[in-house]
């Protein structure tokens, strides 16, 4: 019989914690054959966990009293916090008695923390978030998307050779296509980070390099996996957030005024799931590749359906053994 695969959810962590966070707990042991530790203050956890039914046995508390929050300076949190539900979850992992942890709290803080308790993959010389961009064909891997703001070319050619192993087993996509975040498509474009990335990536094994793409071909879905330094990746991941909650906003605002209403119903269908595609909640949360053991960002308003994706992504990462395949390529 396979080994039950196990996640710590940081049950504290989050604008909507713990009334989201147990939902999605209790929603994921409902549909997966899992094991979940929920971390955080015992009292709030089993008030949460009273409103539901669900196999006991399958969720179980770790207590922590304390919660870090994303106000606080994550290096001294990490370290004057041991108690705090970040803290005790990143341990689990470590000790290994926990598979992946998942948290919506402060990203400073899981950053820093996963750096100083969970470590690094011998080789690694920076982890990176990495973010599912919706596109017009699914899915664009981006990475970094936020953890590391200043990097060196041979980061980005970690990064590429990482999210090519993520992106080949978690979305079963045979030598995904990899492209560099540039300001052209030439190779001689960019500022000295991108060309001399460019020159890495040109010649690395392991991958298959396209080449640069600008920031606006990122939507077409013509490249798997999209490399830059985190200062970048996280300027274009809220810059996607926001303008595809600015068009939603303006269309529904169009298509609802006047003689269009009736054109509006017959729509509402297609639009759904457009906004389905484009829905950060189907996703889960952001991985930072790289670690020793799993790690997931989920957003910090994330609702139940969220944390519940972020969950599954876990199971999907760790029963694809991306860890030892990050260390096999690198």
């Amino acid at each position: 019989m396979d080994k039950k695969v196990v996640i710590a959810l940081d049950a504290m962590g989050g604008d909507h914690a713990p009334v989201e966070t147990v939902k999605g707990a209790v929603d994921a042991v409902q549909e997966l054959d899992i094991t979940i530790k929920l971390v955080g203050r015992e009292d709030a956890v089993k008030a949460e966990l009273a409103k539901y039914k669900f196999p006991k046995e399958r969720i179980q508390i770790i207590p922590a009293a304390e919660v870090i929050g994303t106000d606080e300076v994550p290096t001294s949190a990490i370290r004057r916090k041991k108690d705090s539900s970040l803290v005790v979850g990143l341990n689990l992992v470590k000790n290994g008695e926990a598979d992946a942890f998942a948290s919506a709290g402060s990203t400073g803080a899981l950053l820093t923390g996963s750096l100083l308790l969970v470590g690094r993959i011998e080789g690694v010389e920076r982890p990176a978030l990495g973010t599912c961009l919706p596109t017009k064909k699914g899915f664009t891997f981006l990475l970094d998307s936020g953890a590391n703001v200043d990097c060196k070319a041979k980061y980005l050619e970690q990064f590429a050779k990482m999210g090519s192993v993520y992106v080949e087993n978690i979305f079963g996509k045979k030598a995904p296509k990899v492209a560099l975040v540039n300001i052209g498509a030439e190779k001689e474009k960019g500022n000295a980070l991108t060309k001399e990335a460019y020159e890495l990536l040109e010649v690395s094994e392991n991958i298959n390099f396209i080449g640069n793409i600008e920031p606006r071909e990122i939507p077409f879905g013509e490249a798997d996996v999209v490399v830059c330094d985190g200062f970048v990746g996280n300027t274009i991941l809220k810059l996607s957030e926001g303008l595809a909650r600015a068009l939603a906003d303006i269309v529904k605002e169009e298509i609802t005024a006047g003689s269009y209403k009736l054109a509006a119903a017959m729509l509402k269908t297609p639009f759904k799931n457009v906004k389905k595609r484009f829905d950060a909640d189907e996703v889960g949360g952001a991985p930072f590749i790289g670690l020793k053991s799993l790690v997931v960002k989920a957003h910090g308003s994330s609702n139940a359906r969220s944390i519940k994706n972020a969950i599954k992504q876990c199971v999907v990462f760790s029963e694809a053994d991306i860890v030892n395949k990050i260390k096999n390529n690198l």
